[in-house]
């Protein structure tokens, strides 16, 4: 049985987010938050980094389709390094019968020169590859996914990812290509896609969420939720702070641990720290509420010690299922 979930149609979950934010992490643990009541869950990504391999510990995925973890209740996580090329050799066997025509075209570097002067073509691989996966329940085809996540290129670059029909306008009016452009458009805008975005909450992270999110708007495309990373444990109250930058009270309690004859030294540079902290929470409460202005679900996650395994990946994915995002 499916839990209660924020996104009951969705299908799609298009992960985003500004270099650094951990949009990776963030995507794949997304990825064992959707199996963990027993669904198949394909966990996809698409910019040759092979992230997903190393956050789980595996060999470097080829263009094929593995099973990599499990979940509670029989549900597993799937991934897929989708590759241009081999998207391609697809492609030409889909629509056109020439797998083995393609496999020439590889060996006198075509499909690289194809791919690299006609850039939205790449994308309309590479996305349509993503639409194929959300529909093979529909067409009987097995193995069939009952959501897709696409770990996807970041917050500068998704509208343009996504938003193939602009990027083909000039390179196919009819035929094929025209046609693949236009079925994965149809579910990009529909319910069954939500894109997500990650942020830190830093200025520059958030600045660029806001700016992805109202391209995204303006590209008519399913904007889903924000989805914030690496946050701290707990945020003081406003006279919890007041207390730590107070200078009397950090004195005071030194000379109560014994150590008055470095208080002056040791009270300083607690002073300095605590202002610091301090200055960071308030800027963390501004980028929130700026964050909180647009009106879309949030979602936290916290700092994770030690660093990102498989382990912690679990311990993220029950915080989201906890929220409502899976």
């Amino acid at each position: 049985m499916v839990p209660d979930t924020d996104w009951p149609e969705t299908l799609l979950h298009v992960v985003s987010g500004k270099g650094g934010t951990g949009k990776s992490t963030v995507a794949a643990a997304l990825a064992l938050s959707l199996a963990q009541s027993g669904r198949r869950v394909m966990l996809m990504e698409v910019e040759g980094r092979q992230g997903i391999a190393q956050m789980f510990d595996t060999p470097p995925l080829p263009h094929e389709e593995r099973r990599i973890a499990s979940a509670p209740n029989g549900g597993e996580v799937w991934a897929l390094a989708v590759e241009p090329e081999e998207a391609l050799l697809e492609y030409l066997e889909l629509f056109y019968n020439l797998r083995r025509a393609g496999s020439v075209l590889r060996k006198m570097g075509a499909i690289e020169f194809v791919t690299t002067v006609a850039p939205g073509l790449r994308d309309v691989l590479l996305t349509g590859k993503a639409i194929e996966l959300t529909r093979r329940k529909d067409k009987g085809i097995s193995p069939a996914y009952d959501a897709v996540v696409l770990d996807a290129p970041p917050t500068g670059r998704i509208t343009r990812f996504l938003n193939i029909n602009t990027e083909i306008a000039g390179l196919a009016k009819v035929g094929p290509i025209r046609s693949q452009a236009d079925s994965v458009m149809s579910v990009l805008r529909s319910k069954r896609t939500a894109i997500h975005l990650v942020t830190l909450l830093e200025e520059m992270p958030v600045q660029e969420t806001l700016d992805g999110i109202a391209e995204i708007r303006d590209a008519a495309l399913p904007i889903g939720s924000v989805i914030v990373n690496m946050r701290r444990p707990h945020v003081p109250h406003e006279q919890e702070i007041v207390e730590l930058t107070d200078r009397k009270r950090i004195s005071a309690g030194l000379a109560h641990a014994g150590l008055d004859k470095r208080k002056t030294i040791i009270a300083e540079a607690l002073f300095i720290e605590a202002r610091e902290h301090a200055a960071r929470l308030d800027m963390e409460s501004v980028e929130r509420a700026r964050i909180a202005d647009t009106g879309l679900p949030v979602y936290d996650l916290p700092i994770i010690s030690g660093g990102i395994d498989t382990a912690a990946l679990y311990e993220l994915a029950v915080l989201l299922n906890e929220q409502g995002l899976a």
